[in-house]
């Protein structure tokens, strides 16, 4: 594995909840960059820092930021945290935090009992795009039910990168985040997809979950090429612990790939190839009106619900959050959003059964 690293001067530090955006001179230009201070402490204007530039050097999708490896000067240890289990193991920027699972944790007696999820509904999707409008639906159509995020390490692994997952807690959509794998940063920490999932039900307290990995998402143009296939993998997991397992399908109309139209190949993969039983997928009605829905769903030996998505659309046109995917709100591609709300209204009528 290769990567770039540069010096560069901060000019400017704006803190933004857990994370810290900068502005840097590197060599001749001016560039954003991030910081978390968790990792290499806080940056001031003036800080000569190290900056890892690889991302933006490859036009990949980072939004043209850099990210902080070091501030010159802060070498020393950071404020020791509780906790055993190692996130970034073996690398450089290694860091231990206290894991639910852990004898030190306050739920390790309740994780230790814990083998299942009682039916807790878990909704699984592939991009973290969706997280924003089922919690928005959820929230309006469910009030008061607590809804945990679960963060996978299938893309960005800060949770403090996302600022939707920051904004939907301040709003009171989100009751608790947790992190697993070597994602961080949650309220909750997990070792892996199968004891965050029944940290949610035994510790979080939460009337439904959902998992999604966070920002970013890898993909080569090939069918297993994806970290998208990791929903699959977590839907099996929602099925072994007795939980309600509710596939959030990714569907466009604008996107220009042709595999991504309709139903996204990525979706039709995990349905077909990983998952090992029969889950729930909740679908628009709309999509009926869009040519080889049939064909598309063709085979699919699943459990699916059609959903009238219209109103709920509707309000998330007129909400006052933004949403966007893959660069394009509501308006641009209908599609995708009404399939995300098919599965929020999905887990309402679960909740309310």
């Amino acid at each position: 594995m290769e990567c770039a690293l540069q010096w560069g001067v901060v000019l400017a530090a704006h803190q933004r909840g857990e994370r810290q955006e900068l502005v840097v001179r590197l060599r001749s230009r001016v560039a954003q960059a991030v910081c978390y201070p968790e990792l290499s402490g806080n940056c001031q204007p003036g800080d000569r820092v190290l900056v890892n530039t690889t991302a933006v050097d490859l036009g990949l999708g980072t939004g043209g930021w850099h990210f902080v490896l070091a501030v010159e000067g802060q070498e020393t240890a950071l404020s020791p945290k509780p906790g055993h289990i190692i996130k970034l193991r073996y690398t450089p920027l290694q860091g231990r935090v206290l894991s639910v699972e852990e004898e030190a944790s306050p739920y390790h007696e309740a994780m230790a009992a814990a083998d299942s999820l009682h039916e807790l509904p878990v909704a699984v999707g592939s991009l973290h795009s969706m997280l924003a409008p089922l919690a928005w639906i959820t929230a309006h159509k469910c009030p008061g039910r607590r809804l945990c995020y679960l963060m996978s390490d299938g893309a960005a692994l800060p949770i403090s990168f996302s600022s939707t997952a920051a904004k939907l807690k301040e709003g009171g959509l989100l009751a608790l985040t947790i992190t697993f794998g070597h994602a961080f940063g949650g309220d909750l920490e997990a070792v892996n997809i199968y004891s965050a999932l029944l940290a949610a039900e035994h510790a979080a307290k939460a009337d439904l979950a959902v998992v999604l990995m966070g920002p970013g998402v890898v993909g080569t143009g090939t069918t297993w090429g994806t970290t998208a296939v990791e929903q699959g993998v977590f839907l099996n997991a929602v099925l072994q612990l007795g939980g309600v397992p509710v596939a959030v399908p990714r569907m466009s109309q604008a996107d220009p790939r042709p595999r991504h139209r309709g139903l996204s190949h990525h979706t039709q993969t995990v349905l077909r190839k990983v998952v090992c039983g029969r889950v729930f997928l909740p679908l628009p009605v709309c999509f009926q009106g869009f040519e080889g829905w049939r064909e598309q769903l063709e085979g699919l030996e699943h459990h699916i619900s059609w959903e009238d998505t219209e109103e709920a659309f509707r309000q998330l046109t007129e909400a006052d959050l933004t949403f966007s995917s893959m660069g394009r709100g509501p308006g641009e591609d209908p599609l995708f959003f009404h399939g995300v709300a098919a599965a929020a209204l999905f887990l309402c009528r679960l909740l309310t059964r």
